[in-house]
């Protein structure tokens, strides 16, 4: 049970944004604006779910008291049985949302994200499980009406991905697609399989928030090599017998970005760097949270390439979440993109997390 005084609180600062949001000095600073305009969408978003669960939980409570009660007339306690227990299915949903809500989000969730997935053991069938990770987020992205593009892809040839980049452009991306950073194992019969025997295969899904201008990241040029290709990949006749693909390494670093998807040298260049600045920012803020401890560690949406967070068993459509020990069996309908269970699950665990490390602090 939430306390209303706690969100209360929190909903005071709706008036005063409001008020600086039509301030002409607050709007001439576009950073400031921007700021303010995200603070007041999520208390928007945190008075209107709070709203819905403390009208349900009030509704419960006097159902459950005017039952109680031995001076409610027989046909009015037979009124409040019939509708208490559609109340009390609503309540857990009402308060699921809200959980989602009761904390700000993290600076960053509110960005567009970069995703890399990547075949990893298992030759064709690997290449070929990143494909339908790929098509399942192609669909969870068009659910939500996000736009998502090609960087770069490398299609082995049994029509499945080596290696696909993406761009994903939104409302909250990053705040629903940071928990698939991570391995990500499938266990089914291959196509390619005449025995009938299960075989195990893995992907890989790394997922990094999309860099703006406050992250001021300027990275000198003679830390940069760039190298034009030709490019090799499904983007037409024009783009592989022309030098349009671009490679941008970062020499401190050896971070790689490249894009080939683009028929233009210049457009390519432009989102190969926005993925190469995108891995920096990841970069460094890794190596800045290993200095401050291991606080990242209890936060499900610093996922690593090396950690195993998910198992795809289509022979009993399961799908396993090893992180929050989520086991659920709908991976036919997950695989097409209806995933906002399993992430709202996750988001509501990493919510929670965050609640106890607030109050072991305070």
């Amino acid at each position: 049970m939430f306390d209303r005084e706690f969100i209360e609180k929190r909903l005071v600062r709706i008036e005063e944004i409001e008020t600086s949001l039509s301030n002409p000095e607050v709007i001439s600073k576009q950073k400031k604006y921007r700021e303010l305009l995200r603070e007041h969408t999520y208390l928007k978003r945190l008075q209107s779910k709070s709203e819905r669960y403390f009208d349900i939980l009030a509704e419960v409570e006097e159902y459950r008291e005017l039952i109680s009660s031995s001076s409610t007339p027989d046909d009015l306690k037979e009124l409040a049985e019939e509708e208490l227990p559609g109340l009390e299915e609503k309540l857990p949903v009402a308060e699921s949302a809200l959980m989602l809500e009761v904390l700000p989000p993290l600076p960053e969730d509110t960005r567009n994200a970069i995703m890399e997935i990547r075949a990893g053991t298992g030759g064709n069938e690997a290449a070929l499980f990143a494909g339908d990770l790929f098509r399942m987020y192609s669909r969870f992205c068009e659910k939500k009406g996000w736009k998502i593009s090609t960087i770069d892809a490398s299609v082995n040839e049994v029509g499945g991905y080596k290696e696909i980049v993406l761009a994903i452009e939104g409302d909250d991306v990053y705040a629903h697609l940071k928990y698939e950073g991570g391995g990500h194992r499938v266990q089914r019969i291959p196509v390619t399989e005449s025995s009938g025997r299960i075989h195990t295969s893995a992907a890989t899904v790394a997922v990094f928030p999309e860099v703006e201008e406050e992250d001021d990241i300027d990275i000198p040029a003679d830390d940069l090599r760039i190298d034009i290709y030709c490019a090799s990949g499904p983007g037409g006749q024009g783009v592989n017998t022309t030098y349009s693909a671009v490679r941008v390494t970062h020499v401190p670093t050896g971070i790689v970005a490249q894009s080939q998807d683009e028929r233009s040298q210049h457009r390519n260049k432009e989102k190969a760097m926005g993925v190469m600045k995108a891995r920096l920012l990841d970069h460094l803020k890794k190596e800045e949270e290993k200095k401050k401890g291991s606080e990242r560690k209890t936060m499900i949406g610093s996922g690593d390439r090396s950690d195993r967070i998910r198992t795809y068993n289509f022979p009993q459509n399961r799908l396993s979440d090893h992180r929050i020990d989520l086991t659920v069996y709908s991976l036919d309908r997950i695989i097409e993109g209806e995933m906002d269970g399993v992430i709202d699950a996750l988001r509501e665990h990493e919510v929670k997390t965050r609640l106890e490390l607030e109050t072991t602090r305070n």
